[in-house]
């Protein structure tokens, strides 16, 4: 927020007066400097030259996209649910186990079912 210096009419010369109240603004205006200047061009000239690299990497995402959901169903196929599974884990050896889960987790959202019983005069305790 731009705000005007104030300072307490005191004896204060005519020739200051002026000078202190100028806007925040008006005295952070300064132009930037030589390391500030460098920086930006530094980072104007990186953003050019990753700008076709980042468009090329953005059109590959959208061919892959079909051939991913195509794999991700085929394997949803295979192995059902995945949240059967634990992580992969790899072994000194070089193997990979896909350990089975005892319970499957629960979808998200979703609270696992529990019998309610009311009591004799039909409240029920939480």
């Amino acid at each position: 927020m731009k705000q005007l210096l104030a300072l307490p009419f005191l004896a204060l010369p005519a020739g200051i007066l002026p000078m202190t109240a100028l806007p925040l603004a008006a005295q952070e205006a300064e132009a930037p400097s030589v390391m500030e200047r460098g920086l930006r061009l530094f980072l104007d000239g990186l953003v050019e030259e990753m700008e076709p690299m980042l468009r090329d990497l953005g059109e590959l995402a959208e061919e892959t996209a079909p051939m991913l959901d195509q794999l991700r169903d085929d394997l949803g196929e295979r192995f059902g649910d995945m949240s059967a599974y634990h992580a992969p884990e790899i072994l000194p050896n070089g193997d990979i186990l896909i350990r089975r889960r005892e319970q499957p987790l629960e979808a998200p959202g979703t609270e696992p079912e529990t019998q309610i019983t009311p009591n004799a005069d039909g409240s029920v305790d939480l």
